[in-house]
């Protein structure tokens, strides 16, 4: 996934706190893998009949069931779909790369809500209200360690109301990714990818509108999150920390220019591994669950429904239904 492009990038430099990584508390033992169709399933979530939702680098909109296997493609939205938010009429909040925050109904029509770049994830509250994120504004999917890179933290957090205005709530984000509603709808949590950190966003309360850390100085890059029938926060970890990456960003920007025009065989490689992680709410760590054994890799996206536990990849072709702890 390490690919870069001959490209001009604009570093900023960022220090990040060292590592601390207390190791794992169980294995990752991927116990079936359930085909697509396609590649690249991003995201995924259970919808409220517990099926899986997912979506394919061909554009394609995916309903598994998690216990036969069997998949119905629901759409094609024309794009990339990353993060999905199932509604309760049926239809389907969809994040796409390269059309924004489109909407799919029940009969396959897809509604383009929001035109954005890079549309990362996305939530939607009782009353209508849908947040979403974008993760960067200068990158692709493709060049998405461009950002990483140079971190310039172009990522949002936005806010659609019923009535179809969009407000950004959130900016100058480390590469915003996923997000979670609290039950309550008081707050959100938001993954930062390349700030290593998890932050929560108040909605209602004494302090609404404010933004504080709930995870820092994850030993690895946060992705997609989803909130468990268990009540316990899952985040996907898509690959450890780059020890390279952490040393160069401190430094003056030329340094990652020369490293960004390095040789492909030279730059810096992810390390394969499936990695899922779970908090409560209020960031008290519960599980950390990794495997390197090649059954799964790139991390994307976890979700649990009443004790499965699914994960999703950038470049895997299957879902993984992997053993609960």
């Amino acid at each position: 996934m390490f690919l870069m492009a001959r490209r001009l990038i604009r570093p900023r430099r960022w220090t990040p706190s060292d590592r601390v990584d207390r190791g794992p508390t169980g294995t990752l033992t991927v116990l079936r893998r359930l085909p697509t169709g396609g590649r690249g399933p991003e995201d995924v979530v259970f919808d409220h009949e517990g099926q899986i939702l997912t979506g394919t680098a061909g554009g394609r909109l995916v309903r598994i069931d998690p216990v036969t296997g069997d998949h119905r493609v629901l759409a094609d939205t024309g794009g990339r779909p990353l993060g999905l938010h199932p509604c309760a009429d049926g239809s389907v909040l969809v994040c796409d790369h390269d059309r924004g925050l489109l909407q799919v109904r029940p009969d396959g029509t897809v509604e383009v809500l929001v035109r954005a770049a890079f549309a990362s994830n996305v939530v939607q509250a009782r009353d209508g209200t849908v947040w979403f994120t974008t993760s960067t504004s200068r990158w692709d999917l493709e060049n998405y360690l461009g950002d990483l890179f140079e971190h310039t933290s172009t990522g949002r957090l936005l806010r659609r109301d019923p009535d179809g205005t969009v407000t950004t709530l959130l900016d100058d984000l480390k590469f915003a990714n996923g997000l979670v509603l609290a039950p309550d709808e008081s707050h959100l949590l938001v993954a930062e990818t390349a700030g290593y950190r998890i932050q929560r966003h108040w909605l209602t309360g004494p302090r609404t509108g404010r933004t504080e850390i709930v995870v820092d100085n994850l030993p690895g890059f946060p992705d997609n999150m989803s909130l468990g029938s268990d009540g316990l926060l899952r985040v996907a970890i898509a690959a450890p920390r780059n020890a390279l990456l952490d040393r160069l960003l401190p430094l003056p920007g030329f340094l990652r220019l020369l490293v960004w025009n390095l040789p492909a065989a030279l730059h810096p490689k992810a390390v394969p591994i499936a990695w899922a992680m779970a908090f409560t709410l209020d960031g008290n760590p519960v599980d950390d669950l990794r495997t390197s054994d090649g059954s799964y890799g790139f991390v994307t996206s976890v979700a649990e429904h009443h004790g499965t536990i699914v994960l999703g990849s950038m470049t895997e072709n299957d879902v993984a239904i992997v053993q609960s702890p």
